[in-house]
């Protein structure tokens, strides 16, 4: 019976540092794939921080910075605003005749749309 005993607990003992090893090996795993995932994290901010560059680059080269885009926006618009004041001091004085004309040239007539009813 002593031995059965004996061997019952040599048993338990068996199983329990079986699950310890078990349950070390899951934290293990554990911790392992979390550093693993911090690993990923760490390079795909790496990679996009680098391709952010290489764009801001590919921009800067091809269009400019958008200080120079702005300012050549504003340029262009002043150089436009400049262009229609100049055709309209060219052409004021003409159009304004022209409106003084039509006002001034009072002509009576009956609208097309009249009928006169008998």
């Amino acid at each position: 019976m002593a031995s059965q005993t004996q061997g019952i607990q040599q048993l338990l003992a068996a199983e329990k540092r079986a699950a310890e090893k078990v349950s070390d090996a899951r934290k293990r795993k554990a911790r392992r794939l979390k550093q693993a995932k911090e690993e990923a994290q760490d390079e795909i901010e790496k990679y996009r921080q680098e391709r952010e560059k290489q764009f801001r680059d590919f921009e800067a080269k091809h269009m400019g910075s958008k200080e120079d885009v702005a300012a050549r926006i504003e340029a262009d618009t002043r150089l436009k605003i400049e262009e229609m004041n100049q055709t309209v001091a060219v052409h004021k004085s003409t159009v304004m005749l022209k409106i003084l004309d039509l006002v001034y040239d009072i002509k009576p007539e009956l609208h097309s749309n009249y009928r006169i009813e008998v």
